[in-house]
């Protein structure tokens, strides 16, 4: 299955990324400072990623060199340009940074290290996301051949493989807590969720029965993500924080509430669906990962000087932000995202053909 760009087959997850960035945004810059977002935001995008991926590439996936320099050429093109402009404005503005802190984070290797500095605020995520799309190829293959409790079985045992190098103290993957708040470890059920419903998926659109009436599945997935963010709301007002039962919740409650959400807006013809499907909440989805990246630069850089100097308008000032940082995300998504993916597989794509066309005439006999 190939989806072109802007074309998407499955439009509500599209819009549902606005809504998570929204989200992040307000996590970090509260209307008012005790306004806190207490749902597991990265929750929805870490499903979403298992989902997109799986659906896109399992029923093609092979580990051959030329399948897989195609997927990482896709991802890299999706993911590092972006991140590359991005970090290399943050630089400047956080130096000095030392060799090592630089080599993590222009590797995206940063968020696996205790103690190395995350020049880019939110980019901890992206090391979390590259893990899963390293180990993705794997993942999808043993998913086909043997299903997908073996696959999750997997994950279960990278995770308690990960929690046992953290107890060396070593740096890399320095505590379990760490382990479980901010590697792809502790997250791989998030990713697992989006993976099942990715198979799922597959298996009713091969039936033809991937659309049914009604909203049950869209108001029982928004039913228990509410419950489960009032425990949250519930958890985090009570110090000292119970870390077990954020972890709990965050990391292995809430996916499967989030995927049967998904499934609601993929397979239901509702309010909701219509509206994240709609041609605004597209364009902010497709330009949600730039907004994501960048807004606690506006935030640190821009914003933060401006309420110190105006601390009575901190509303007007967060909301300004809020539609800045979407301005600048939508631009840098039309103008230099968006192209920047098309050109790297343009040229991916003239390469692979050009090199076909080589062993073709390298094959023929030569003429007399």
């Amino acid at each position: 299955m190939r989806l072109s760009p802007g074309k998407e087959r499955y439009p509500a997850l599209t819009g549902i990324r606005a809504f998570g960035a929204t989200a992040v945004f307000f996590a970090h810059f509260p209307v008012q400072p005790d306004w806190h977002v207490v749902i597991n935001v990265m929750a929805f995008f870490y499903a979403l990623s298992g989902f997109l991926i799986v659906r896109l590439y399992h029923e093609q996936a092979e580990i051959t060199t030329a399948w897989l320099s195609k997927y990482f050429l896709n991802r890299f093109a999706r993911i590092y340009p972006v991140y590359f402009l991005l970090l290399c404005l943050a630089v400047p503005l956080q130096w000095p940074a030392r060799p090592a802190e630089l080599l993590t984070n222009y590797t995206l290797t940063h968020a696996l290290f205790y103690h190395e500095r995350i020049i880019l605020a939110p980019s901890w995520s992206l090391t979390v996301e590259e893990c899963f799309y390293a180990l993705a190829p794997v993942f999808m293959i043993l998913a086909r051949r043997r299903g997908f409790a073996a696959v999750f079985a997997l994950g279960a045992g990278l995770l308690g493989a990960a929690l046992a190098i953290s107890e060396l103290r070593i740096g890399f993957l320095q505590t379990p807590v760490f382990v479980l708040s901010t590697t792809f470890f502790g997250h791989f059920a998030e990713f697992f969720a989006g993976v099942w419903l990715a198979l799922y998926v597959t298996r009713l659109e091969r039936a033809g029965s991937l659309r049914v009436a009604g909203c049950r599945q869209t108001i029982a997935g928004l039913a228990a993500v509410s419950v489960l963010a009032g425990a949250m709301l519930v958890i985090y007002r009570h110090a000292p924080l119970d870390v077990r039962a954020v972890i709990l919740i965050n990391n292995f409650l809430i996916p499967a509430p989030i995927a049967l959400l998904y499934c609601g807006l993929i397979r239901e013809d509702t309010v909701l669906s219509r509206a994240l499907s709609g041609n605004c909440a597209r364009l902010l989805g497709r330009g949600s990962y730039s907004f994501y990246l960048l807004h606690t630069l506006v935030i640190d850089y821009l914003s933060a000087p401006l309420l110190r100097a105006f601390p009575g308008h901190r509303p007007l000032l967060v909301l300004g932000t809020f539609a800045v940082a979407w301005t600048i995300a939508i631009v840098l998504f039309l103008y230099y995202e968006e192209p920047m993916n098309l050109a790297i597989r343009r040229w991916a794509a003239l390469r692979a053909g050009n090199q076909a066309r080589g062993s073709l005439r390298g094959s023929m006999p030569a003429g007399r």
